[in-house]
This record gives structure tokens, C-alpha cells and sequence, in this order.
């Protein structure tokens, strides 16, 4: 969505459901947050191509409906040929943004579950080598950096890679402290990195499944709202009230201070998302 006063970009991710009732859940929550009209929805990848099938098959009814839409794309325990024929797969869709992704490997799988290309970078490469500029290709980035990473300097030097490797974008793990991300900005810049940095934005809706998301992948819940969520417990409702009134001040300092847009894991919910949409004053045009 280009909102006429700022431009501001968004975007919303989905995931694959994995029921018909799940599917038709998504088409709700879909038809709801296109009226924002989003730049894009991409769709997640599974670890190890886990979900295949069932991206497939959302990719399709996303670009039937006529919605640009970006998978989300991961090498690890694939070859090259596995990947290109997914590739052409969405070439021939229309597809031309791609969500490109090491992936996390699948569980029990050790070592030996790595395939040919085994970090972002090359997949990113292979693709400019197999395609040219046919994908606008987002990938990853960790503000708060990957938990996985030896330190600091190490995830911007692979961060670096990925986008010299033929990156036009990036999406950020979410993070609720904005000088997280202006840091990692300016690191950027004296790398002399210089695509776009999207902000990726998680609505707070329930404390547990946050904490427990957070601790997985290395985004910190800065102490003040941590400790607000612990004390409320299960009052979702309040959860629900103070998590937006959270993220949408979060999203203006964000706006304000220059991001250019938002990129939303909406967990296949459109309440929380359009909330925050509607307090930042991005609504769909009148018709």
C-alpha cells in the first residue's frame, strides 16, 4: 500500500495452512487485509522445503486472486536442480519477488541434511546465475543479530554477502527496541550496503507463545513490556490492548524516523494488523 501522505510500503506474511478449515481461515483473513492494499504477501517456506506442497498450493490461490505474492525460498537440504525447478516453477506462475532464505534444518536431520548450497548467499547467487533480474530477491536480516551467528561482526559480514551476492532487499527479524534497528542501519551504511531495510513487525496477541518464539530465534522483549506481559498472565484482552498500543508507537517511530515501510507476520490473523494499520492511518481507499 502506497498511503498517500507518506508512501508508506506494507507488507504481510502468511503461512501455509495445514487444513481445509485452516485454508479457509487464510481467505478470510486475506480478503480482510487486501484492503489495505499491501505491496505484496509472501509465504512461508517449511524447514527443509517441509511445507512445499502446501506453499504451492497458497502461492497459487494467492495469484489467482490476482495478489502479487513472494515465497519464501530455502536451500538447505536441497540441490540446485530441486531449486531451479521451483524457480521456473514460479517464473512460469508470473511470480517475480522471491523471499530467499538459508532455512532452518529439519529436525533430527544433523549435518547431513545440508545440501548443495548451504547459506543465503549462495542460493542468492544461484539465482541471479539461473534467472538474471527476472526476481526481486528480499532476504533476511537480524538487528538484533542471528542467534546463531559467532558475533556481531561475523552476521553483518554475512548479512554483507547476501547483498552483494544480488539482494535488492531485506526483511528484518521483528524487534520491539527501534534503536536496534538504526544501529544496524548505520553498521550497514558504513559497509556501504545501501538497499532497503524493511522493518518486520510482530504483533503482541499472547505473551507465552511470544516469549517462547523470542527465546527460539534471538528477539528480545525489552524488560519494561516483558515484565507488563508476565503480570497480566492470561488476560488476553488486556495482552491484546496494551500489544497494540506497543506496536503501533513502535511502527510511527519507525515511519518517522524514515524506514521505508512494514513488513507484518500476521500469524494468518487480520485483527491485530489491521488495528495497527488503522492507528497509523494506513486504510484502505475509499471506493
Amino acid at each position: 500500500m502506497q498511503d498517500s501522505d507518506n508512501n508508506t510500503s506494507i507488507s504481510f506474511e502468511l503461512f501455509p495452512p495445514k487444513t481445509e478449515k485452516g485454508m479457509d481461515k487464510l481467505k478470510t483473513t486475506v480478503a480482510r487485509l487486501d484492503e489495505l492494499k499491501p505491496e505484496y504477501f509472501s509465504v512461508t517456506y517449511g524447514a527443509g522445503g517441509s511445507t512445499q506442497e502446501r506453499t504451492f498450493a497458497t502461492v497459487d490461490w494467492l495469484r489467482k486472486q490476482g495478489i502479487d505474492t513472494a515465497p519464501h525460498l530455502s536451500c538447505v537440504g536441497a540441490d540446485r536442480e530441486e531449486i531451479a525447478e521451483i524457480l521456473e516453477h514460479y517464473r512460469h506462475q508470473g511470480i517475480r519477488r522471491i523471499v530467499a532464505l538459508r532455512g532452518d534444518l529439519p529436525s533430527g536431520s544433523g549435518l547431513g541434511g545440508m545440501g548443495e548450497l548451504n547459506y543465503a548467499n549462495e542460493l542468492v547467487s544461484f539465482i541471479r546465475e539461473r534467472f538474471g533480474d527476472h526476481f526481486h530477491i528480499e532476504v533476511a536480516a537480524y538487528p538484533e543479530f542471528h542467534p546463531q551467528a559467532e558475533n556481531a561482526r561475523a552476521d553483518l559480514d554475512n548479512f554483507a554477502r547476501k547483498v552483494h551476492s544480488g539482494a535488492n532487499g531485506a526483511i528484518t527479524q521483528y524487534f520491539y527496541n527501534p534503536d536496534a534497528y538504526w544501529r544496524f542501519l548505520d553498521d550497514c551504511n558504513a559497509r556501504d550496503i545501501d538497499v532497503p531495510i524493511i522493518p518486520g513487525i510482530m504483533p503482541i496477541t499472547n505473551y507465552h507463545s511470544l516469549a517462547r518464539f523470542s527465546d527460539a530465534c534471538g528477539a528480545e522483549i525489552p524488560r519494561w513490556i516483558r515484565k507488563r506481559l508476565e503480570a497480566w498472565g492470561d488476560d488476553l484482552d488486556t495482552i491484546r490492548d496494551f500489544g497494540e498500543e506497543v506496536v503501533s508507537q513502535l511502527c510511527r517511530n519507525l515511519l518517522d524516523g524514515g524506514a521505508p515501510g512494514l513488513h507484518f507476520y500476521t500469524m494468518n490473523q487480520s485483527g491485530p494488523v489491521v488495528n495497527i494499520c488503522n492507528n497509523l492511518g494506513l486504510r484502505a481507499s475509499a471506493t
